[in-house]
C-alpha cells in the first residue's frame, strides 16, 4: 500500500512523494526557550518523532530539521522579570529542552537550529524581500507588505485582514501599511541583544527565522512541514509569503502536517487555570514509556485529553504489552497465516496517515488470540520488537540468572515433583525477594524481572 498523509494544504489524504526519490526533508517548528516544556509539546515532538522513525522504518533517508527560538519578544520580557540577559536565560531553557527530549528518548531529530546562529541567513532572505518590493521600512524595523502577496491565506483560509485576530504575538506597529503586517527585522531597542547589520542594528522577528533556516538547509522548498494546529496561522502562513515572494517557486512545501491540541481534564491547558504540567511533573510520576503510548493511542491529528486517570489506564494497557512480550516466545508458534494478516493490517493502518490508533488495535487483536489459544512464538515476539523501533513503549524483560537462582529454580521444581508445596512455596518468595518474580503455567515455569 502506498503510503499517504494528510496535507493540511489540500485538505485531504495524498499519496506521499518525496522531491528527490527517498529522501525526505522535514522541518517541525521547534520551542521558543523561555520556560519548560509542557506536555501539549510532549505530544507534538513525541508523535513526530514515532512519524519519522516510520519514514525511516519504511526505507526513507529522512533529515528531520528543528529550530529552537532562542530570541524573541517573550524571551526579553521573561529575563527582564527574573534579572537576566535574554540569551543567557535562553540557553538555560534550551538545555532543559534536551534534557526533556532525552528523558522522552526523543532522538530522531537530525538537526537542532538555534535561531541566533543564522542571523546572516536571514539578513540576506530580509534584503531579498526588500529588494522585491515585499518589504518596508518604518520607524521600528522592516514589515512584510501582505497585500504584495496574494496567495496569504491558503494555508487556513483566512484573510490577510484576520492575521492578528486571537494571536499572541501581533506586530502592533502604529505606522504599519496594513493591520496583518509581520515584522521581519526589529531594530534594536536599549538592553535588548543586537546585531549590527546593513539592514540596520536590531534582531530577527519570529517568523522570518524559520524560512532563513530551511532555505540553508533545503533550499526553496522541501517535503514535509509540521507543527502543531494552532501554528497554521498566522506563523506557517507568514512562512509561506516570506519563501514563496522570495523564491519565486510554489509551493514552499509539499506536506504540511498539523498536530491536534491537548487539553487537561476538558480544558485549555494554562497557568491561570492551574492545569499547567510541564513534561517534568508527568515524568515525576509516569515512566517515559507510559507517556509515549499514551500520544501513541491518539492520532496525531486529534485532540486529546490528559488527567491521571487516563494516563494511569494506559499504563495498565502497556502492562498487559509487556507482560504478552515477557512470556509470548516461549509458546507454541501462532499460525503463519494468522500472523501475516495482522502484519498487513498494522502497516496497512500506518500507511493510512500514521493511524497509531488502529495499528494498536491490531497488535491487541493478536494478543487477544494468542492468548485465548495459548500459542505465539519468537515470530510474534520478533514482530514486536521489530515495531517497538518505530514507538520505543515496549521493555523487554529477558531475565539474566545467576548461577545460584538457578539451582533455586531447580530446586523449586523438584519440591513441586514430589508436592513439596511448602518449599517450593518458600523459594518462590526468596527469588521475589530478589527481584525474580516464577510463574507457572502449562507451558512450565516463566522467569519474569520485577
Amino acid at each position: 500500500m502506498t503510503l499517504k498523509v494528510y496535507n493540511t494544504l489540500a485538505r485531504k489524504k495524498e499519496s506521499f512523494k518525496p522531491i528527490k526519490g527517498k529522501n525526505v526533508n522535514l522541518f517541525v517548528c521547534g520551542p521558543t526557550v523561555y520556560d519548560y516544556s509542557h506536555i501539549g509539546h510532549a505530544k507534538t515532538y513525541v508523535q513526530f518523532d514515532i512519524i519519522v522513525k516510520y519514514l525511516r522504518y519504511l526505507g526513507y533517508k529522512v533529515f528531520y530539521l528543528q529550530n529552537i527560538t532562542d530570541l524573541d519578544d517573550k524571551i526579553i520580557v521573561r529575563a527582564k522579570e527574573v534579572k537576566k540577559k535574554p540569551l543567557e536565560l535562553a540557553r538555560e531553557y534550551e538545555k532543559y529542552y534536551h534534557e526533556d527530549m532525552k528523558a522522552l528518548n526523543i532522538d530522531s531529530v537530525t538537526k537542532y537550529a538555534r535561531a541566533t546562529d543564522y542571523i546572516k541567513e536571514i539578513v540576506k532572505q530580509v534584503k531579498v524581500l526588500i529588494d522585491k518590493g515585499y518589504a518596508y521600512k518604518i520607524d521600528d524595523g522592516y514589515y512584510f507588505n501582505l497585500s504584495k502577496f496574494k496567495d496569504y491565506g491558503k494555508l487556513s483560509k483566512n484573510l490577510a485582514k484576520d492575521a492578528e485576530k486571537g494571536v499572541s504575538r501581533i506586530d502592533d506597529s502604529k505606522g504599519k501599511k496594513n493591520k496583518g503586517d509581520f515584522c521581519l527585522w526589529k531594530f534594536s531597542k536599549p538592553d535588548e541583544p543586537v546585531w549590527k547589520t546593513d539592514i540596520g542594528n536590531g534582531r530577527p522577528g519570529w517568523h522570518i527565522e524559520d524560512t532563513a533556516i530551511t532555505e540553508k538547509f533545503f533550499g526553496p522548498q522541501y517535503d514535509m512541514h509540521g507543527g502543531s494546529r494552532d501554528l497554521i496561522f498566522p506563523h506557517h502562513e507568514a512562512e509561506i509569503a516570506q519563501m514563496e515572494s522570495a523564491s519565486d517557486k510554489k509551493p514552499l512545501v509539499r506536506y504540511w502536517l498539523h498536530t491536534g491540541f491537548l487539553n487537561v481534564k476538558g480544558s485549555k491547558m494554562s497557568k491561570s487555570k492551574g492545569n499547567f504540567l510541564t513534561i517534568r511533573d508527568v515524568l515525576d510520576k509516569h515512566d517515559y514509556k507510559t507517556l509515549r503510548f499514551f500520544y501513541a493511542n491518539s492520532h496525531y491529528r486529534s485532540p486529546i485529553d490528559f488527567s491521571d486517570e487516563s494516563l494511569e489506564q494506559t499504563g495498565k494497557s502497556l502492562e498487559r504489552l509487556n507482560n504478552f512480550l515477557s512470556e509470548v516466545k516461549d509458546r507454541n508458534s501462532i499460525n503463519k497465516d494468522y500472523l501475516k494478516k495482522v502484519k498487513d493490517n498494522f502497516f496497512k493502518y500506518m500507511d493510512d496517515d500514521f493511524n497509531t490508533v488502529k495499528a494498536f488495535a491490531a497488535v491487541f487483536d493478536i494478543i487477544n488470540y494468542c492468548n485465548k489459544n495459548n500459542i505465539g512464538g519468537e515470530e510474534v515476539y520478533d514482530f514486536l520488537l521489530e515495531i517497538n523501533e518505530i514507538f520505543d513503549v515496549l521493555t523487554v524483560r529477558d531475565v539474566k540468572l545467576s548461577k545460584d537462582v538457578k539451582k533455586m529454580i531447580d530446586e523449586r521444581e523438584k519440591a513441586r515433583k514430589v508436592s513439596d508445596w511448602r518449599r517450593a512455596d518458600d523459594i518462590r518468595n526468596e527469588l521475589k525477594k530478589k527481584g525474580i518474580l516464577l510463574e507457572d503455567s502449562g507451558n512450565g515455569v516463566k522467569v519474569k524481572s520485577l
